[in-house]
């Protein structure tokens, strides 16, 4: 009995070795590319940088100078005006999107390819695409049109046009998420709906749309720090010389301009550190509003 159950101890051990051994690699990149980098960046929003990589602590200068910017809150502004105009509509339609796909119609592989597609595509050439859509001479946007309208330049509607872009581009992968949701409802529960006489859009209100919601919440939670965080988008199709980059610029574009542009890190880690905090704060409402309207029940 007792070699039995020194024998059954080993194997235990070795199987926890093993476990510590697969899981090793992904710990591993966790900390060098994810906890270290973080931790590196709250000491730099507290430091002043200089060159050769060097820096010196200056406490909570850099706060007060990001808080007292005019620049920062713009684009505290531009970010919250950017969330609004993609989550809401870009959610609508990927749900939209995805009750159609999971229709029985003709060519259903076909059509969800193509609205994800977006999203196996390079996003330089994404904007670059839609750069020459939004020209205001020769873009395909405005010839449709028969009106000139400067998408780009024009400070008013700057944001729009990136909101237009980055709707675009998410609407086929929120629609696969939610579409994943669909399948997994039971078609019994139409069934019963319509033996009691229920029209199709009751049965989306009454049976869709709870059923879908743990997956809606997900994909709300995503979008919403993708749009906080949008940088990349703005950057390509807003240049440097566009006298509309001042309606355009979010946290993140503030971030890399004063990071690499005017080579103040200490100033862009403080705006990457209230940009963290800021989804973190965005995350804690949606978990304590979720209570209200998602249901988890089958």
């Amino acid at each position: 009995m007792a070699n039995m159950t020194a024998k059954a101890s080993r194997h235990a051990k070795s199987e926890s070795r093993w476990g510590y051994l697969m899981v090793a690699p992904t710990v591993i990149g966790l900390l060098v590319l994810n906890i270290y980098p973080f931790l590196d960046t709250i000491k730099l929003s507290f430091s002043k940088t200089r060159p050769f990589g060097l820096y010196e602590l200056r406490g909570l200068e850099n706060y007060i100078e990001m808080f007292a910017s005019p620049e920062f809150w713009r684009a505290n502004l531009n970010t919250i005006y950017f969330c609004i105009l993609t989550v809401p509509l870009g959610i609508f339609l990927a749900l939209v999107v995805a009750v159609m796909l999971n229709a029985k119609i003709k060519g259903r592989t076909f059509f969800r390819a193509v609205f994800f597609l977006p999203m196996v595509v390079a996003p330089a050439a994404v904007a670059m695409v839609w750069k020459w859509m939004f020209n205001t001479e020769y873009g395909i946007i405005n010839t449709l049109l028969a009106h000139k309208i400067n998408w780009i330049t024009d400070p008013n509607i700057v944001m729009v046009a990136c909101a237009i872009v980055a709707v675009w581009s998410a609407i086929g992968y929120d629609a696969v998420l939610l579409l994943s949701g669909l399948q997994n409802i039971s078609k019994s529960y139409y069934e019963a709906a319509s033996l009691d006489g229920a029209t199709k859009l009751q049965q989306f209100f009454h049976i869709t749309l709870p059923m879908v919601s743990p997956t809606l919440f997900v994909v709300l939670i995503m979008r919403l720090m993708s749009s906080i965080k949008v940088y990349d988008l703005i950057y390509m199709l807003v240049e440097e010389s566009n006298p509309a980059l001042n309606n355009a610029q979010s946290l993140m574009y503030l971030f890399y301009r004063e990071s690499f542009v005017t080579g103040n890190r200490g100033l862009g880690s403080s705006v990457v550190i209230w940009t963290v905090a800021l989804i973190g704060l965005v995350t804690v409402v949606q978990f304590w509003g979720q209570k209200k309207w998602v249901n988890y029940e089958v």
